[in-house]
Formats: C-alpha cells, structure tokens, sequence
C-alpha cells in the first residue's frame, strides 16, 4: 500500500480534529438502529429505548461457557479425600476385598443378612469408584439403584448407608439417564432426610449426591428445592465445619442456583443469598470459586434478579476477588460483574461505585486471553450506558489499553473490544468521539474491516458511521473522508459491497453512497484546505503521539 507522507496525514487529521474539539459540546444525537440481527444483541433498560446495553448472545457461548475445569456440574468419588478425612478410606468392619461377580452382588444385595448386604454394597461401590470406565449402566440393568435407595434409610446400619450412598453419589454423576434413574428410585427425598444425619461423613455425602442431581439441570434442581434440600444444606454451614465439608455444601449450592430455563424460585434465590456473602468472604480459593459462580449464575438473568444481588451489598467483595492470582475466583467473579453491567443505568453505576473500574485495565492486558474478552465485554456494557458513565471509562485510562486490544488482542477479544467502541460512539457525546479519534481508534478498526465474521463487520461499520454523524454535525465529513482514505479504509469498504452477507453488503454502500461520492456518482478527489497551515503543524506532535503516525 502507499503510503503518504507523515506531515500530510497530520495535516489531515490535525484540522478535523481541531475543528471537532472547537465544538466539542455539541451532544452527538442518539440514533436507533433499525437491523433486527443488530438489536437481538442488546437489551432494552429504563424508559429510554434508545439506550441498548448488549445481553449474553448464544452463538457467543465459546466466550461465556466457562472452562470444565473451573465450572463443573457433576464430581465423582473415587476416594480422594481431605482433610484426614480417613473414615471414608477405611473398610467398614466385617467386610472382606475378595472379588465379586455381578450375580454374587445382586445375591448379597438382595440378601437379608446385614453383612452380606454390607459387603455386595461395598465391592459395588468399589467398582463403581473406578477412575476409568466404571460400570454404571450394567450397575442400573442390574437392578441395585432401588436397592441402595432402600439402604439410605437404614439408620441402624451407618456402615451400609454411606456404601450406599456413595455408589449413588458416582451413579448420579454420570448422564441424565444415570441420574434419571437415581431419581427414579427416590433417592432425592431420601439424601434430604440424610442432612440431618448425625454421622458428618453420611451427612456429607449426601450433599455431594445432591449437588450431582441438582447439576444434571433445571429439573432435577427444582425436585432438589421442592424437597426442602435447601434449609437442611444452610444449616450445615457452620465456622468449625471442616473445609472439604463447606466446599461441597458451596459447590451444591452453586448448583442449585444454576440454569435459567427457568431460573430458580425467588424464593430459594433469596434464602441462599445470605449464606454465599457470607461464603464469598472465605479465604480458601476452591470455595470462593463455586461460590462467585453461583453469584455470576444468579446475576446471568432479567434485571430485577440482578438487583436481589445487589441489595445484598456484595459488589465490592466481587470487584476485589476480581483481582485475585487464582484464575478459578478470578473468571466467575468478573463474569458475575460482568452479568450486572449488563443490567440497567442504575445497576451499571452501582459496579462503577464499587470500584470496577480501578481493575478493568489490568485485565485488559491480563496474560490469559478468556480475561481480555471478559473484561473487554464488561467494558462494552458500561459503554453502553449514559456520557457521565463513558467519561469514567475516559478517565480511568481504559481507551489506551481497549485499543491495544482492538490492533493485537485475540481475534475473540478483539470482537469484544470492537462492541466496546461501537457502543461508546453510539452513546457518547461529540467530545467523548473526538477523545476516541484522538486516541487512534480508525486505523486498528478499518484494519478489521476484512475480517470473515460478518456480525462484527457490521458492528464496525455501525461504528464508523457514529463516527461520520458526529462529524456531519460538524460540517467535517470531508476531512473524516480523507482520513479514512489515507487508513485505506475506502478501498476496503468498497470491497465490502461484494460481500456474501446482504447487510453487509447494504451498509457498506450506504456508507459510501453517503459520505464518499459526489452528485455524479465518483468518489470524491478532496484536498486539504488551504489556509489554516500554521495552525495545522502546531498539532503535529500531538497527532503523531495520538496516532502513532
């Protein structure tokens, strides 16, 4: 590409944006968008229904679901215990490690001698416990789910319940057949009364059993509720509770606060709500994982469910877990403030006076690239907000980095960081625009025009021409049109009109046909004017910091 010289380009630049900021006061109208595809990515807050803030979408869920490992639905036992928790690692009396057949199994299962109950449950559960391919449909076929369910109810028999409740606890673990079928058996009414059980281990195993059936989906987790789970899991939670305990109680709750098709009862959201402020201000980092998921689940839904959290004063323990050194508090707890910028103007400003913005521009340039987008995310809905809220994004010093995104970041971050800057130009007032093009945010932006994500080339071009109508107000669209000629801009929006997408296609010839043809249909030739040199070469050094030119 040819380039022009540097003092040209500057002599360009240098006059639209004094003229700009000479009338920066001028307020840059708000315009509503048309395109049904575009509005399906925001969501309507308070009275004004030209202010968009964009929602959770499903074709971005590469970006929102959370990695396995930091977000797990289901956990099996296979004997990793803590804590000296050695009771579960020893052989219960009068039981033997002799290999059994699946007939000897469903024989001592069915068998009305205790013992030989006890020791069939418990070479079950062994190879039920394996790490790798455990026998889970062939322990179902067999008939022993309705058998342990029956076990789970004898309080005489300690040993035999917890064999029991383990092998269902690794049954429910598995698929929603497997899970089904534990259901199906009655099992959920039969853990809850186990909560209470006077032996922790029994009492503790149950609640992970819980946890995997209320993980399976909304179903399940609403039987989990009905079944007055919740109350019994609460009252578990008490300070001389040995860590591995609270983490499982943690981790079922988050559970249960999961899925929103439907979301979880009010009223169940409600009783948590204290105990995960209470959790949240724990210092073990597994627990405070879980617990700042099930925030960021409950927070993940229409604006009054987010002002329950809210109310609860927790925004500033969020903001602070979001500059944790683990990853696994850091993700959930920057998703869960994430989840309430996209809320109302209200809900927005209550993140911004808990202090968010004091940790957005380190996670901007956070090593791991699931932050940027996240962070960069979080930003685009607080840029979607009133001017008052997009000059503290100004003044906290996010553009800097929110550009440097937007020219190296990962392509996904960068689609993040590319709805940050449409959003800013759409709701900002003029000085706030003239701010963005000061800070060198054309070139990075035409350079993703030729991107092959249509969605994100329509957002770019919906940036430049909230761009080209603040400049129209202006009277300067000619020096904004040679800018972006001298970026290249022009030539890759004249190829845009060959593009497979039609509104793509029709946008970017609305743009041209509007701002860069004359009356008879030929790209306009302009020149800078004349006369305004000296003052032009005054702003050169300015400019080249501004534009790296």
């Amino acid at each position: 590409i040819q380039q022009s010289s540097p003092a040209f380009i500057a002599r360009i630049v240098g006059s639209f944006v004094t003229v700009f900021v000479k009338t920066a006061a001028v307020k840059m109208s708000s315009i509503c968008k048309s395109e049904h595809d575009r509005m399906k990515k925001f969501k309507n807050y308070g009275k004004n229904t030209q202010d968009l803030r964009r929602q959770r979408a499903d074709y971005c869920v590469e970006l929102r679901k959370a990695k396995k490992d930091e977000q797990i639905l289901k956990r099996r036992n296979i004997g990793n215990f803590q804590d000296g928790d050695t009771y579960s690692l020893q052989k219960p009396e009068g039981v033997n490690d002799a290999d059994m057949t699946t007939e000897e199994m469903v024989k001592g299962m069915n068998s009305q001698e205790p013992l030989q109950q006890l020791q069939a449950a418990y070479r079950a559960r062994k190879v039920l416990s394996r790490a790798w391919k455990p026998p889970l449909d062939e322990i179902i076929e067999l008939g022993l789910v309705g058998k342990f369910v029956e076990f789970l109810g004898r309080d005489d028999y300690a040993s035999l319940q917890f064999e029991s409740a383990w092998a269902l606890t690794n049954i429910s673990s598995g698929t929603s057949l497997q899970t089904k079928a534990v259901v199906e058996a009655g099992a959920i009414p039969a853990f809850v009364c186990l909560l209470d059980s006077p032996h922790m281990h029994i009492s503790e195993q149950a609640v992970w059993a819980l946890g995997n059936i209320a993980g399976d989906g909304a179903l399940y987790r609403d039987a989990v509720i009905e079944s007055s789970a919740v109350p019994s899991l609460l009252g578990l939670v008490k300070p001389d509770l040995s860590i591995g305990f609270l983490r499982n109680i943690t981790w079922t709750l988050s559970n249960i606060c999961r899925n929103k098709n439907p979301h979880p009862p009010l009223e169940t959201v409600c009783q948590i709500l204290p105990t995960l402020v209470q959790l949240l201000h724990h210092r073990d980092s597994t627990l405070l994982s879980d617990a700042c998921w099930a925030i960021s689940y409950l927070t993940d839904g229409p604006n009054e469910r987010i002002e329950v959290v809210i109310q609860t004063g927790i925004l500033p323990k969020l903001v602070q877990l979001m500059g944790s050194a683990h990853l696994a508090v850091l993700t959930p707890a920057l998703r869960a403030v994430g989840n309430v910028v996209s809320g109302t103007d209200s809900q927005t400003e209550a993140v911004l006076e808990a202090g968010v913005l004091s940790v957005l521009p380190k996670l901007l340039k956070h090593s791991k690239t699931c932050v940027q987008k996240e962070a960069a995310w979080a930003i685009s809905n607080i840029a979607a907000g009133q001017p008052m809220q997009i000059q503290q994004l100004i003044t906290c010093g996010i553009i800097s980095p929110l550009l440097e995104l937007l020219e190296k970041g990962d392509f996904k971050a960068q689609k993040e960081a590319v709805w940050a800057i449409t959003n800013y130009t759409n709701g900002g007032t003029v000085e706030q625009v003239v701010h963005l093009v000061q800070c060198g945010v054309l070139q990075p932006l035409i350079n993703l025009l030729d991107v092959k994500d249509a969605k994100v080339t329509l957002v770019i071009l919906d940036a430049l021409g909230n761009i080209f109508l603040a400049a129209e107000q202006l009277g300067e669209t000619d020096k904004l049109c040679l800018i972006i000629e001298e970026f290249n801009g022009l030539e890759k929006i004249e190829a845009l009109q060959f593009h497979s997408n039609s509104m793509v296609y029709q946008t970017s010839l609305k743009l041209i046909e509007k701002y860069f043809y004359d009356e008879e249909n030929e790209v306009t030739d302009k020149e800078p004017e004349e006369g305004n040199e000296e003052m032009l070469f005054k702003v050169n050094d300015i400019l080249n910091d501004r534009f790296h030119l």
